[in-house]
């Protein structure tokens, strides 16, 4: 009996060690391959010295002043972002997307600390490149960029923010699909997006669908709960976390554009 306790302990302690080391590969699932969305290709240069790919996409006539930051989530790259691009464009407002560090042809590996040196060059660019300042620029982060953006807004706060299918901090999402794991104690990567939005000031929009598969309904809403300033939440029924309805829907871009009006 000792020995076969003394073999499930060393086994348990093997898939904690693999779960510790290989972690980043199963939250982080970027498409490497060079990014195609149309504007104009900028590049952004981050505090530790990469130089990530992005695509300024110019608003549509009228113009409103307004640019949209956009901090993907954690799968693919830019390019499956070109639509609400493109959908945003055509309502008067400027587009920056960007792809984070190991993403779309980038150097780097991503990690929590990485993401937010990229999302500050790409805002960096837009107030010091692009001349908007700050209180035009609307961050808009989805899933996991939701974290990203909130993280950002506690330095260098912007216009508004919108955050598309939020989670309260990973390790929330990570025990919804990992159960039998000790997720908070292994995490490296925490992202704890509703603490940090609780100081954030400006306005606040949640969009979430009602049949997220990945990110639970439940966790938007206690998002939407801790934004000091919520202005809109949004409900996309029946949408799971890549639909189309969801990810650049009529209803979405219609949020966006209900904050920058109050801008």
């Amino acid at each position: 009996m000792m020995r076969i306790a003394v073999v499930a302990v060393s086994v348990i302690l093997l898939l904690l060690a693999v779960v510790w080391g290989y972690q980043r590969q199963l939250i982080y699932l970027p498409d490497t391959s060079a990014a195609r969305v149309g504007g104009n290709d900028v590049v952004l240069q981050t505090s530790d010295g990469l130089l990530l790919d992005a695509s300024l996409v110019p608003a549509r006539q009228p113009d409103r002043g307004i640019a949209v930051l956009v901090a993907n989530g954690n799968g693919g790259n830019r390019a499956g972002r070109a639509p609400l691009a493109q959908a945003l464009a055509a309502e008067g407002m400027t587009v920056l997307l960007f792809d984070y560090r190991g993403y779309g042809g980038n150097e780097g590996s991503p990690t929590e600390r990485g993401l937010a040196r990229d999302v500050r060059a790409a805002q960096r660019y837009l107030v010091e490149k692009a001349g908007l300042p700050p209180e035009r620029i609307i961050y808009f982060g989805e899933s996991l960029g939701g974290a990203v953006v909130t993280a950002l807004a506690t330095e260098a706060a912007p216009g508004g923010l919108v955050l598309r299918s939020p989670f309260v901090d990973l390790a929330s999402v990570g025990r919804e699909h990992y159960p039998f794991l000790p997720v908070r104690l292994l995490l490296r990567d925490k992202f704890p997006l509703a603490e940090q939005l609780a100081g954030v000031k400006v306005p606040v929009v949640v969009v979430y669908g009602s049949a997220d598969s990945i990110v639970p309904p439940s966790q938007s809403r206690s998002v939407a709960q801790a934004a000091p300033t919520l202005k809109d939440l949004v409900e996309i029924a029946g949408a799971d976390h890549n639909d189309a309805s969801l990810v650049h829907g009529p209803s979405v871009i219609a949020a966006v554009v209900r904050l920058a009006d109050q801008l």
